[in-house]
C-alpha cells in the first residue's frame, strides 16, 4: 500500500549526531566487556565473584529503568522533556567509569570486589539516566516506517565502531612495553574510554532537535509520588498489553543475552583453546576476532538488512537474518582449530547477521508501536517503551553474566591456571555455539506471529495525522 501522508525525512546530519550518541553507548559496555575478563586474566578474582559483578548492576540498573523513563516522558523543561538526563547521564557515566577501574591487585580479591560494585551501581545509574531518554529521542524522531528504519541503520553503522576499536584494548592493556602489567593498563587506559565515551553522549544532548512536549503529561513531585508511582505501573501495564512489543522485547532477551552468556569466552577460547593458555601467543588473534565481526556488520550486515526491510518487511527481515546467524554459530563448531587460526574467521559474516541486524529492527519496531499506542490510549511515551524494552535486555544481561560465570565454573575452568583440561576446553567450545543457538531458536519462534507490518502502521500513521489535524 502506498503512503499516503508525506514522508518525514531526517536530514543527515540529524542521523550522525544520534549515531554519535549510539557510538558512545556502545562503547560503555563494549571497552566494559574487555576490562571484565582482565578481573579474571589478570586480577584473579572467583568466577563466581565475577559473575556477581555482572548481575547485581544489572539488576539494579534495571529496576531504575520503568521510573527514568516515566520521569523523561512527563518532564518539562525549556530544554525539552530528553536533553536535561542525557546530558546529566553521559557525565555520571563517564566520571564513574574512570573511577571504578582505578583497582589495584594489592587490595586484594574481597576489597577489590565491594570497590568495584559500588563503583559499578553508581555507573549504570548514569547510564539508565543517559540512555533511556536517549532512544526515546530515536523513536520520536521520524513517523516514516522505512525512514524510522534507515535512522536505526545510520546509528547502529555508527555505534559498530565501537566493537571494531574496542577488541584493540587488549592489545594495548597486555603490551609490556606500554603498561606494568594488565591493572595498570586498564587503569589508564579506562581515563581515556571514559572522556571519549562522555563528550560522544554529550553530542545528542547538545545537537540533536527534539519534539516538545506533549500536552498531555504528569506532574511528577514528591507530594504526588503516591499518584506518579499508580500512573507509572498503570503505563507499564497498558504498555505490555501490546503483543506485539512483547514479542520484540522477549525475542531481544534470548538472542542478545544468549549472546551475552558466552561472548566473553572468545578470549578464553583463541588464549586458552588455539594457544595452550599463552596471552603473548595470542597476540593480536582476539582483537581481530571482534573487529572483523564489527566491520561485517557495518558493511555487510546493516546495508543488507536494511534493502530486505524495505523490500519484505520488518518481521520477515528478522527471521531471515536470524537464520543466517544460526549457520554461522554451527561453523563455529569446525572454524576454531589450532593449527590454521585464519579458519576461525570464516563464520564472522555469517554469524554478524544474529546481533548486527536485532537492535536495528527491534527499534525501528518499538517507533511504530509507539504510534499503536497513540492510537489506543491517546499519548506519547517513547521513553516508558524505551524503558521496558532495555529493562528486558539489562535483567536478561544480569543473567548471562551470572550465567558465564557459573558456566565457567561447571565446565572446570580455574583462573589460577595458564593451562586448562582438555575437556574443559572442549565444553567452553561447546558452550559457546549451544547457547547463542537455542536463544535464536526461541525467539524465531517467538516472532513468527508478529502482526504490525507496513500496511498497518500506515493505517494508524494516517488516522493519528488526522487526529493532530483536527486537534
Amino acid at each position: 500500500m502506498q503512503n499516503a501522508h508525506q514522508p518525514d525525512l531526517i536530514p543527515m546530519s540529524q542521523k550522525i549526531v544520534f549515531g554519535l550518541g549510539m557510538l558512545g553507548n556502545q562503547m560503555f559496555p563494549a571497552a566494559l566487556g574487555v576490562f571484565m575478563v582482565i578481573l579474571v586474566q589478570s586480577l584473579g578474582m572467583h568466577p563466581v565473584l565475577w559473575g556477581l559483578l555482572f548481575f547485581i548492576p544489572r539488576l539494579v540498573d534495571a529496576l531504575t529503568d520503568p521510573i527514568m523513563g516515566f520521569i523523561s516522558d512527563n518532564t518539562k523543561s525549556r530544554w525539552g522533556r530528553r536533553r536535561p538526563y542525557v546530558f546529566i547521564g553521559a557525565l555520571i557515566a563517564g566520571i564513574s567509569f574512570i573511577t571504578m577501574w582505578q583497582i589495584y591487585p594489592e587490595n586484594g580479591q574481597i576489597y577489590n570486589f565491594w570497590y568495584f560494585l559500588a563503583l559499578s551501581l553508581v555507573f549504570y545509574l548514569g547510564m539508565t539516566i543517559f540512555s533511556t531518554p536517549y532512544v526515546a529521542m530515536g523513536y520520536e524522531m521520524s513517523t516514516d516506517y522505512h525512514e524510522r528504519t534507515r535512522l536505526m541503520a545510520v546509528s547502529q553503522w555508527i555505534g559498530q565502531w565501537a566493537w571494531v576499536i574496542v577488541p584493540w584494548f587488549w592489545i594495548l592493556i597486555y603490551d609490556p612495553t606500554l603498561f606494568d602489567g594488565a591493572a595498570e593498563g586498564a587503569r589508564q587506559l579506562a581515563f581515556w574510554v571514559g572522556i571519549g565515551c562522555l563528550l560522544l553522549c554529550l553530542m545528542p544532548a547538545i545537537f540533536a532537535k527534539t519534539q516538545p512536549t506533549p500536552e498531555h503529561t504528569e506532574e511528577i513531585s514528591f507530594k504526588k509520588i503516591k499518584h506518579n508511582s499508580t500512573q507509572l505501573l498503570d503505563g507499564l501495564k497498558e504498555v505490555l498489553k501490546h503483543k506485539d512489543f512483547r514479542r520484540i522485547c522477549i525475542a531481544t532477551f534470548l538472542i542478545f543475552n544468549a549472546f551475552n552468556t558466552v561472548a566473553g569466552f572468545s578470549f578464553f577460547i583463541i588464549v586458552h583453546y588455539m594457544n595452550g593458555g599463552d596471552v603473548v601467543a595470542a597476540g593480536t588473534w582476539p582483537a581481530w576476532f571482534g573487529s572483523l565481526s564489527a566491520l561485517a556488520t557495518c558493511f555487510l550486515v546493516i546495508p543488507i538488512v536494511t534493502y530486505l526491510s524495505q523490500r519484505f518487511g520488518k518481521r520477515n527481515t528478522f527471521l531471515i537474518a536470524q537464520s543466517i546467524s544460526l549457520l554461522g554459530y554451527a561453523l563455529f563448531l569446525w572454524a576454531f582449530q589450532p593449527d590454521n587460526p585464519y579458519l576461525m574467521f570464516l563464520p564472522l559474516p555469517l554469524f554478524a547477521f544474529g546481533i548486527g541486524s536485532l537492535f536495528m529492527l527491534m527499534m525501528s519496531m518499538t517507533g511504530d508501536i509507539c504510534d499503536l499506542d497513540e492510537q489506543k490510549y491517546g499519548t506519547r511515551r517513547e521513553a516508558t517503551f524505551g524503558a521496558v524494552y532495555w529493562w528486558m535486555v539489562k535483567v536478561g544481561f544480569a543473567v548471562a553474566g551470572m550465567l558465564s560465570g557459573f558456566i565457567l565454573w561447571f565446565i572446570g575452568f580455574d583462573q589460577t591456571l595458564s593451562q586448562q583440561s582438555q575437556s574443559t576446553l572442549d565444553s567452553l567450545l561447546l558452550a559457546y555455539v549451544l547457547v547463542p543457538v537455542i536463544g535464536t531458536l526461541i525467539a524465531m519462534w517467538v516472532m513468527r506471529g508478529y502482526g504490525l507490518n507496513e500496511e498497518r502502521v500506515h493505517e494508524i500513521r494516517e488516522e493519528l495525522d488526522l487526529r493532530h489535524a483536527h486537534a
